[in-house]
C-alpha cells in the first residue's frame, strides 16, 4: 500500500494574463480515493490541476502536500509522490513507446543511479496495463490518439506516485478503451491505495467511478462529496445549465444522470395519452 498524503488548495487564485479563472479555492483531496473533478467548460477545472501540480504557480493562496507548499518543494521530490497526465501532452519527435514510458523513471534515478531491475519491471507492468507492450518499439507519433493516450497513461503509471492527477484521461478513447482505463486506475486505487485525481467531461462515467465527486462553476467549488449526496437534478441544473433527471443505475447503484431535451419529453396526461408517437393511436 502507498504512504496516505495529504494535498490542499487554501485560498487558491490562479489565472493566465490579465484573467483570473480560479478565485480564493479551497479543496482538501480525499486521500486514498478516487476524486472526480466536473463541470462545463472553461469552469476552471484543468486549470485546478495544473495548478495542484505546479505547473501553473498561484496569484494568492498556496497548494499544500503534507504540510509543505509544494512550490518551496525540490522538483524530483515533488515528482516522486504526485504525477500529472495532462491534457494533450506532446512526445519528443521520434521517440519509442518504451523510451517514453521509460521516462515515467526519471524521478526515481539520482544523480549516479543506474537504470535498474526495479525500473524495467515498473515499465513492463505499466505497458501490460495499458495493453501497450505490442506497440513498445514503435514511434509514439506513429500511433492513433487513443494508442498515444494509452501510451501516456502507461507512463504515468511508470512514474509510481502515491498520488496520480489526470486530466481528461479518456480523450481521443473509444467507449471500450474508456471503460478499460477508467477500470485500470479503479484497480490502482484499490490495489496499491493511490490518491487519483481525473477531471472528466462525461458525468455518467465521472458518477460512477467516483468515490469523492467535485462540481466546479466559474472557478469555485460548488459542491462536493459523495455522488450519491450531492447530485440531483438541482445541481445538474446549475452547474451545467440544463434539465435533467436522476435515477440509479441498475448495474452500478449509483446516480444516473438523464439529460431532458427539448424533444424527447414524455407527456403522461392529457386528453391524448392513450395515443402513440406523434399524436398516433398506441399499439395494444
Amino acid at each position: 500500500m502507498t504512504t496516505a498524503h495529504a494535498l490542499t488548495a487554501t485560498d487558491l487564485t490562479v489565472g493566465y494574463g490579465d484573467t483570473t479563472i480560479i478565485s480564493d479555492l479551497d479543496l482538501d483531496l480525499v486521500a486514498g480515493a478516487i476524486t472526480v473533478i466536473v463541470g462545463p467548460n472553461a469552469c476552471g477545472k484543468s486549470t485546478l490541476l495544473r495548478s495542484m501540480s505546479r505547473l501553473l504557480p498561484p496569484r494568492s493562496g498556496q497548494v499544500v502536500l503534507d504540510g509543505r507548499s509544494i512550490h518551496g518543494m525540490p522538483a524530483k521530490e515533488l515528482a516522486r509522490t504526485l504525477g500529472l497526465l495532462p491534457q494533450s501532452p506532446i512526445a519528443p519527435e521520434g521517440i519509442t513507446v518504451a523510451d517514453l514510458v521509460g521516462r515515467g523513471r526519471h524521478p526515481h534515478q539520482g544523480m549516479f543511479t543506474r537504470w535498474s531491475r526495479a525500473d524495467d519491471v515498473a515499465v513492463a507492468e505499466a505497458l501490460i496495463a495499458t495493453d501497450t507492450a505490442d506497440l513498445a518499439d514503435r514511434a509514439v507519433d506513429e500511433l492513433s490518439g487513443g494508442q498515444r493516450q494509452r501510451v501516456w497513461i502507461a507512463m504515468a503509471l511508470a512514474q509510481d506516485t502515491d498520488i496520480l492527477l489526470l486530466d481528461e484521461p479518456t480523450t481521443f478513447l473509444d467507449v471500450s478503451h474508456q471503460v478499460e482505463v477508467l477500470d485500470l486506475l479503479t484497480d490502482l486505487n484499490r490495489r496499491r491505495g493511490t490518491t487519483i485525481v481525473i477531471v472528466l467531461h462525461d458525468l455518467n462515467l465521472a458518477v460512477r467511478y467516483a468515490d469523492h465527486l467535485v462540481a466546479m462553476r466559474d472557478g469555485e467549488v460548488y459542491a462536493s462529496g459523495s455522488p450519491e449526496t450531492i447530485l440531483t437534478p438541482e445541481l445538474i441544473e446549475s452547474v451545467f445549465g440544463i434539465s435533467a433527471a436522476v435515477i440509479t443505475d441498475p448495474t452500478s447503484g449509483k446516480p444516473l444522470m438523464l439529460p431532458i431535451g427539448r424533444h424527447h419529453m414524455v407527456d403522461r396526461g392529457g386528453p391524448d395519452a392513450a395515443d402513440g408517437p406523434a399524436g398516433h393511436p398506441a399499439s395494444d
